[in-house]
Protein backbone atom coordinates (compact mmCIF):
# COMPACT_ATOMS: atom_id res chain seq x y z
CA UNK A 1 0.00 0.00 0.00
CA UNK A 2 0.06 1.82 -1.66
CA UNK A 3 -0.20 -1.14 -4.85
CA UNK A 4 1.74 0.69 -7.71
CA UNK A 5 -0.22 1.58 -11.60
CA UNK A 6 -1.44 -1.09 -13.17
CA UNK A 7 -0.41 -3.69 -10.89
CA UNK A 8 -4.22 -5.02 -10.33
CA UNK A 9 -6.20 -6.97 -13.11
CA UNK A 10 -9.05 -4.58 -14.68
CA UNK A 11 -11.85 -6.06 -13.60
CA UNK A 12 -10.34 -5.62 -9.63
CA UNK A 13 -9.71 -2.10 -10.07
CA UNK A 14 -12.65 -1.43 -11.68
CA UNK A 15 -14.56 -3.45 -8.67
CA UNK A 16 -12.62 -1.28 -5.85
CA UNK A 17 -13.40 1.97 -7.55
CA UNK A 18 -17.34 1.41 -7.39
CA UNK A 19 -16.72 0.23 -3.71
CA UNK A 20 -14.99 3.34 -2.42
CA UNK A 21 -16.91 5.95 -4.46
CA UNK A 22 -20.14 5.74 -2.20
CA UNK A 23 -17.85 6.51 0.85
CA UNK A 24 -16.29 9.30 -1.30
CA UNK A 25 -19.87 10.98 -1.83
CA UNK A 26 -20.93 10.44 1.17
CA UNK A 27 -17.93 11.90 3.03
CA UNK A 28 -17.66 14.95 0.60
CA UNK A 29 -21.18 15.90 1.59
CA UNK A 30 -19.84 15.24 5.93
CA UNK A 31 -16.75 17.30 4.91
CA UNK A 32 -19.05 19.81 3.55
CA UNK A 33 -21.59 20.10 6.84
CA UNK A 34 -18.97 20.04 8.88
CA UNK A 35 -16.85 22.93 7.46
CA UNK A 36 -20.22 25.08 7.95
CA UNK A 37 -21.19 24.48 10.98
CA UNK A 38 -17.22 24.49 12.19
CA UNK A 39 -15.78 27.35 9.74
CA UNK A 40 -13.07 27.71 12.77
CA UNK A 41 -11.42 24.29 11.55
CA UNK A 42 -10.61 24.67 8.56
CA UNK A 43 -6.76 25.02 9.86
CA UNK A 44 -6.90 21.81 12.03
CA UNK A 45 -8.49 20.11 8.37
CA UNK A 46 -5.61 21.45 6.73
CA UNK A 47 -2.99 20.45 9.49
CA UNK A 48 -4.77 16.82 9.60
CA UNK A 49 -4.69 16.40 5.88
CA UNK A 50 -1.20 18.18 5.91
CA UNK A 51 -0.61 15.41 8.35
CA UNK A 52 -2.08 12.00 6.10
CA UNK A 53 -0.42 13.77 2.77
CA UNK A 54 3.80 13.48 4.69
CA UNK A 55 3.41 10.58 6.60
CA UNK A 56 1.60 8.46 3.67
CA UNK A 57 4.36 9.89 1.37
CA UNK A 58 7.16 7.97 3.44
CA UNK A 59 7.38 4.64 1.78
CA UNK A 60 9.37 1.37 2.38
CA UNK A 61 10.08 -1.85 0.29
CA UNK A 62 7.53 -4.28 0.73
CA UNK A 63 5.39 -6.38 -1.37
CA UNK A 64 6.21 -6.39 -4.81
CA UNK A 65 3.47 -3.90 -6.46
CA UNK A 66 3.29 -2.45 -3.25
CA UNK A 67 5.20 -0.74 -0.46
CA UNK A 68 5.18 0.06 3.57
CA UNK A 69 4.06 3.67 5.00
CA UNK A 70 2.56 5.18 7.83
CA UNK A 71 -1.22 6.42 6.93
CA UNK A 72 -1.65 9.21 8.79
CA UNK A 73 -5.62 8.87 8.67
CA UNK A 74 -5.90 8.43 12.22
CA UNK A 75 -5.79 12.12 13.01
CA UNK A 76 -8.36 13.10 10.40
CA UNK A 77 -10.97 10.31 11.36
CA UNK A 78 -10.94 11.04 15.46
CA UNK A 79 -10.93 14.81 15.09
CA UNK A 80 -13.56 14.77 11.82
CA UNK A 81 -15.18 11.34 12.09
CA UNK A 82 -14.13 8.63 9.32
CA UNK A 83 -16.24 9.68 6.67
CA UNK A 84 -14.37 12.84 5.91
CA UNK A 85 -11.52 11.09 5.01
CA UNK A 86 -12.98 9.23 2.29
CA UNK A 87 -13.05 12.78 0.07
CA UNK A 88 -9.47 13.51 1.77
CA UNK A 89 -7.77 10.67 0.98
CA UNK A 90 -8.91 10.77 -2.10
CA UNK A 91 -7.06 13.82 -3.03
CA UNK A 92 -3.92 12.87 -1.23
CA UNK A 93 -3.48 9.44 -3.25
CA UNK A 94 -4.59 11.38 -6.36
CA UNK A 95 -1.63 14.23 -6.26
CA UNK A 96 0.76 11.38 -4.58
CA UNK A 97 0.14 9.56 -7.86
CA UNK A 98 0.12 12.56 -10.15
CA UNK A 99 3.33 13.91 -8.50
CA UNK A 100 5.02 11.34 -6.88
CA UNK A 101 4.28 8.14 -8.91
CA UNK A 102 3.15 6.72 -5.93
CA UNK A 103 0.25 4.63 -6.63
CA UNK A 104 -1.67 5.50 -9.84
CA UNK A 105 -4.49 6.02 -11.45
CA UNK A 106 -6.12 2.65 -12.46
CA UNK A 107 -5.43 1.56 -8.64
CA UNK A 108 -6.71 4.61 -6.73
CA UNK A 109 -9.75 2.85 -5.82
CA UNK A 110 -8.43 0.56 -4.13
CA UNK A 111 -5.93 2.56 -2.52
CA UNK A 112 -8.73 4.61 -1.42
CA UNK A 113 -10.42 2.30 0.37
CA UNK A 114 -7.81 0.32 2.48
CA UNK A 115 -6.13 3.79 3.17
CA UNK A 116 -9.31 6.39 3.14
CA UNK A 117 -11.84 4.18 4.15
CA UNK A 118 -11.24 0.94 5.81
CA UNK A 119 -8.19 2.32 7.60
CA UNK A 120 -10.20 5.95 8.96
CA UNK A 121 -13.37 3.35 10.29
CA UNK A 122 -11.59 0.68 12.19
CA UNK A 123 -8.84 3.66 13.51
CA UNK A 124 -12.12 5.83 14.98
CA UNK A 125 -14.00 2.88 16.08
CA UNK A 126 -11.03 1.90 18.23
CA UNK A 127 -10.57 5.16 19.36
CA UNK A 128 -14.39 5.57 20.56
CA UNK A 129 -13.85 1.84 22.11
CA UNK A 130 -11.26 2.85 24.18
CA UNK A 131 -12.61 6.29 25.22
CA UNK A 132 -15.79 4.62 25.92
CA UNK A 133 -13.81 2.25 28.57
CA UNK A 134 -12.55 5.28 30.21
CA UNK A 135 -8.59 5.02 28.96
CA UNK A 136 -6.94 7.46 28.57
CA UNK A 137 -6.73 10.42 26.09
CA UNK A 138 -3.23 8.96 24.78
CA UNK A 139 -3.96 5.53 24.87
CA UNK A 140 -6.83 5.97 22.83
CA UNK A 141 -5.45 8.01 20.11
CA UNK A 142 -2.16 5.75 20.07
CA UNK A 143 -4.79 3.19 19.53
CA UNK A 144 -6.77 4.78 17.01
CA UNK A 145 -4.18 5.48 14.90
CA UNK A 146 -2.12 2.71 15.34
CA UNK A 147 -4.80 0.31 14.35
CA UNK A 148 -5.66 2.72 11.26
CA UNK A 149 -2.43 2.08 10.09
CA UNK A 150 -2.58 -1.78 10.22
CA UNK A 151 -6.09 -1.95 9.12
CA UNK A 152 -5.09 -0.55 5.99
CA UNK A 153 -2.56 -3.16 5.43
CA UNK A 154 -4.54 -5.68 6.21
CA UNK A 155 -6.75 -4.82 3.67
CA UNK A 156 -4.27 -4.20 1.16
CA UNK A 157 -3.37 -7.82 1.67
CA UNK A 158 -6.34 -8.63 0.98
CA UNK A 159 -6.63 -6.84 -1.91
CA UNK A 160 -3.74 -8.34 -3.40
CA UNK A 161 -4.56 -11.63 -2.33
CA UNK A 162 -8.27 -11.84 -4.02
CA UNK A 163 -5.97 -10.84 -7.26
CA UNK A 164 -3.30 -13.25 -7.40
CA UNK A 165 -4.67 -16.24 -5.16
CA UNK A 166 -1.57 -19.02 -4.20
CA UNK A 167 -1.82 -21.35 -7.27
CA UNK A 168 -1.81 -24.46 -4.27
CA UNK A 169 -3.62 -22.33 -1.44
CA UNK A 170 -5.80 -20.04 -2.71
CA UNK A 171 -6.88 -16.63 -1.57
CA UNK A 172 -6.24 -17.42 1.90
CA UNK A 173 -2.69 -18.48 1.27
CA UNK A 174 -2.05 -16.08 -1.04
CA UNK A 175 -3.86 -13.21 2.07
CA UNK A 176 -1.16 -15.30 4.86
CA UNK A 177 1.68 -14.74 2.53
CA UNK A 178 1.08 -10.94 1.67
CA UNK A 179 0.08 -10.08 5.29
CA UNK A 180 3.21 -11.41 6.65
CA UNK A 181 5.75 -9.89 4.59
CA UNK A 182 3.84 -6.16 5.21
CA UNK A 183 4.07 -6.86 9.15
CA UNK A 184 7.66 -6.78 8.95
CA UNK A 185 7.64 -3.19 8.40
CA UNK A 186 4.13 -2.15 8.74
CA UNK A 187 4.07 -3.66 12.52
CA UNK A 188 7.04 -0.91 13.77
CA UNK A 189 5.83 1.70 11.57
CA UNK A 190 2.19 1.68 13.19
CA UNK A 191 3.50 1.77 16.58
CA UNK A 192 5.32 4.64 15.57
CA UNK A 193 2.54 6.28 13.67
CA UNK A 194 0.45 5.66 17.20
CA UNK A 195 3.28 7.58 19.16
CA UNK A 196 3.24 10.43 16.73
CA UNK A 197 0.28 11.01 16.57
CA UNK A 198 -0.01 10.97 20.58
CA UNK A 199 2.38 14.17 20.25
CA UNK A 200 0.61 16.11 17.70
CA UNK A 201 -2.98 15.75 18.91
CA UNK A 202 -1.60 17.07 22.60
CA UNK A 203 -0.32 20.12 20.14
CA UNK A 204 -3.68 20.72 18.46
CA UNK A 205 -5.74 19.89 21.40
CA UNK A 206 -3.42 22.66 23.06
CA UNK A 207 -4.39 24.84 19.88
CA UNK A 208 -8.16 24.50 20.54
CA UNK A 209 -7.84 25.37 24.49
CA UNK A 210 -6.56 28.51 23.58
CA UNK A 211 -9.23 29.20 21.09
CA UNK A 212 -6.90 29.01 17.43
CA UNK A 213 -8.92 25.50 16.09
CA UNK A 214 -11.34 23.81 17.19
CA UNK A 215 -10.92 20.12 17.44
CA UNK A 216 -14.33 19.04 19.43
CA UNK A 217 -13.79 15.20 18.99
CA UNK A 218 -10.91 14.15 20.38
CA UNK A 219 -10.87 17.30 22.88
CA UNK A 220 -13.96 15.94 24.14
CA UNK A 221 -13.19 13.11 23.89
CA UNK A 222 -16.73 12.28 22.35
Amino acid sequence: MHIMEGFLPVGHAIGWTIAAAPFVVAGSIALRRTLRARPEARLTLAAASAFTFVLSALKLPSVTGSCSHPTGTGLGAMTFGPAVMAPVGLIVLLFQGLLLAHGGLTTLGANVFSMAIAGPWVGWAAWRVATRLGLSTAVAVFLGAALADLATYVVTSAQLALAFPDPASGVAGSFAKFSGIFAVTQVPLAIAEGLLTVVVTAALVGRERSGEAGLHPIAGGR
